[in-house]
């Protein structure tokens, strides 16, 4: 997809906040820090659409990015960062858990792991989360330009095994460096909208 236009339309805490355009939405899970934003301003060829932090756990809203007049992005709150008081992450919990297993217009979640490491506790808990509520969901891999191109299949299959993923779920390496993916990750989208 060509991206020429993208708004951050709003950053939504409760459902009665939630656009009404009826658009597809792709929501967007991963750790903190592992690169959710840069996947997003890579997606829309932005610099800086989408924040960058040096500082995990920045997202604390669900902030809705409305691309070409044809779907959304839904940027959530990054998972597993310990350094938010426990209660706000509960409530980052609950409204992640009611965005996602409530809203209609989610076609997919693309889960973003880090492909140089096995996925996470808190990776597999998400996977298993959304195979539980039957969501689909692509599985992006991302930095892929910090390993050599020859070791991705064991990484790829570290990450298949480690999340236990079903069969026809998407995995793409990719990289927000490179742009490595970047057209895989638009047809798997295209596909659901």
């Amino acid at each position: 997809m060509i991206v020429n236009n993208v708004e951050l339309v709003i950053s939504a805490v409760r459902p009665d906040q939630y656009p009404e355009d009826g658009l597809p939405e792709f929501a967007l899970a991963g750790r903190s820090n592992v690169g959710k934003s840069s996947f997003i301003n890579k997606m829309i060829g932005r610099k800086s659409m989408a924040r960058i932090s040096s500082k995990p756990g920045k997202t604390q809203t669900l902030n809705f990015y409305k691309i070409e007049e044809k779907l959304f992005y839904v940027d959530v709150p990054g998972y597993g960062y310990a350094k938010v008081a426990k209660t706000e992450r509960e409530a980052w919990g609950k409204m992640i858990e009611r965005y996602i297993t409530g809203r209609e217009e989610l076609k997919a979640v693309i889960q973003i792991v880090d492909l140089r490491h096995p996925p996470s506790r808190d990776d597999i808990a998400m996977y298993d989360f959304m195979k539980h509520y039957d969501i689909p969901c692509i599985i992006i891999a991302t930095k892929a330009d910090k390993i050599p191109k020859g070791k991705w299949d064991k990484h790829k299959k570290i990450v298949r095994e480690t999340l236990e993923m079903e069969k026809g779920d998407p995995l793409i390496v990719f990289s927000s460096e490179t742009g490595l993916g970047k057209d895989a990750a638009w047809a798997e989208i295209e596909k659901r909208m």
